[in-house]
């Protein structure tokens, strides 16, 4: 099997250094090996980004505009073939592969859209016959460094924008998903575009995302991932004062009133819960239920929950696919653990579960009996594990919701306009969901957190200017008149 090279300077760039990607549904499966770019390698990457900024802004805005729209339709045409081969390394059913792939592509095809719509503005000066102008100018080079959970969707959110909006693109994936990042390469090499603009570094965060987050050259960082990785990265950008965007953790709460519809609020936690098996930034993992309907609505989610089919992620039926590694598995089981030893109750899953092809396979979980300020509250954990935590009234539902130093979504079910108008209003976080799940968001809005979910400007939709972009104001004195 050939290895899959890093893509420097508008050519493929092998390296000694190699990871194997194995399946995790099915860990004998060795879907390819990757090379891992050296400190040589990203050095390069860098200068060949910020070598390629005059010729890609110096290209007419359809030119750049039609590049963006072909790679996007090529993704939302290959979405079965890509989406596979997406499920396949990262764990997450056919069917979520596919959309997530064709959802890439729809960014692409977004933001192919705002290269035209980049307008300015003008003003007139307190300074008689003085014009003023406010225009928007690409910030640079942008290090992308995104996460396995969404390998094409979340990347694509951000290299999109940034090329739409006239930077050079040094993109670090997670090591757990190269093949999703290294296809997405492989569009880009065949794009008439400027050598450099567009740069794939794959490597551990360790060597390869730390030296991009300390390089004098990168003008801006996009970050996706845990708030400790975050700090790190901030860290190393400070001293150059690189423009940040960070996207980091959550522990998102569903609240569930006494007048919600019971069957759907179930529907909503499981699906929110346990989506993707639980590896979602925007995954409901504490679900805090109004006493009245507490036991009710514990037994709806249960039966719902052991219905779900888990298995093999390329197998039609499969539901909820494996976990993405073994290291996650075994920090998912040592929170079961360390939930059971606090005195929670475990009322369904749990436990690790073995299928026909070796694999991270895991029982949907669910706790009772949680407390707000248990650790199995507080922290990211990242899997498929919920936890109930009872409130006695509206109060002290939006109380506990708001009790955590994340704030990235927040979901509340019921039939109230006035409990749901209060809690839009009153929950720290970035986004709010009413009668649908935390988990689901829209491409062309803005998507961010509040607190230590997020820091820096806004990502997605029009918004994403306020990051990929600087503003520039000039004021014109025009000559006298022959």
């Amino acid at each position: 099997m050939s290895p899959f090279a890093n893509f420097i300077a508008g050519s493929w760039a092998g390296s000694d250094r190699l990871i194997d990607n194995v399946n995790p549904s099915d860990t004998n499966d060795l879907i390819g090996r990757y090379a891992q770019a050296t400190p040589d390698q990203v050095e390069a990457a860098v200068a060949a980004a910020h070598d390629a900024l005059p010729a890609w802004n110096a290209k007419g805005l359809e030119a750049r505009a039609d590049v963006l729209d072909r790679v996007g339709r090529e993704l939302m045409a290959r979405a079965e073939e890509l989406g596979a081969q997406l499920s396949r390394e990262e764990g997450k059913p056919l069917a979520e592969g596919k959309g997530e792939v064709y959802r890439a592509g729809q960014f692409f095809t977004y933001y192919a859209g705002e290269v035209l719509r980049q307008i300015g503005d003008t003003a007139q000066s307190v300074r008689q016959g003085v014009d003023i102008t406010v225009t928007r100018e690409p910030v640079g080079v942008v290090a992308v460094i995104s996460p396995w959970n969404f390998p094409m969707a979340t990347a694509c959110w951000k290299i999109a924008p940034a090329l739409a909006f006239g930077n050079a693109v040094v993109w670090k994936p997670a090591n757990q998903t190269p093949a999703s990042a290294w296809a997405l390469a492989e569009i880009f090499s065949r794009q008439d575009i400027p050598a450099g603009l567009f740069n794939l570094v794959m490597g551990s965060g360790g060597s390869v995302g730390g030296r991009l987050a300390a390089h004098p050259q990168v003008n801006a960082i996009s970050f996706t991932g845990s708030v400790e990785v975050g700090r790190q990265v901030a860290a190393a950008a400070i001293s150059n004062l690189t423009k940040l965007q960070m996207e980091m953790g959550s522990k998102n709460p569903l609240l569930v009133m006494e007048d919600a519809d019971l069957d759907i609020a179930a529907a909503l936690a499981v699906s929110g819960a346990f989506g993707g098996t639980g590896q979602k930034c925007t995954a409901s993992s504490r679900l805090i239920v109004h006493e009245a309907v507490h036991d009710d609505f514990v037994e709806r989610c249960v039966a719902r929950a052991r219905a779900l089919e888990v298995g093999h992620a390329l197998e039609p039926k499969t539901e909820i696919g494996p976990v993405v590694s073994a290291q996650q598995l075994d920090s998912n089981l040592d929170y079961v653990a360390l939930a059971r030893s606090a005195g929670c109750e475990l009322v369904t899953g749990g436990g690790r579960l073995e299928r026909a092809t070796p694999g991270f396979f895991m029982e949907p979980t669910l706790f009772t009996g949680t407390r707000n300020d248990m650790r199995v509250n507080q922290e990211e954990m990242f899997g498929p594990i919920a936890c109930v935590i009872p409130a006695s009234g509206f109060e002290e539902a939006v109380a506990i919701a708001n009790d955590t130093r994340y704030g990235l979504t927040a979901g509340i079910v019921t039939r109230s306009i006035a409990y749901a108008t209060e809690f839009r209003r009153r929950s720290r976080s970035g986004c709010v969901m009413v009668n649908l799940p935390t988990a689901g968001t829209d491409y062309h809005v803005p998507f961010g957190g509040m607190k230590m979910s997020s820091y820096g400007p806004r990502e997605q939709g029009a918004y994403a200017a306020e990051f990929y972009t600087t503003v520039k104001t000039a004021y014109i004195q025009p000559g006298p008149v022959a």
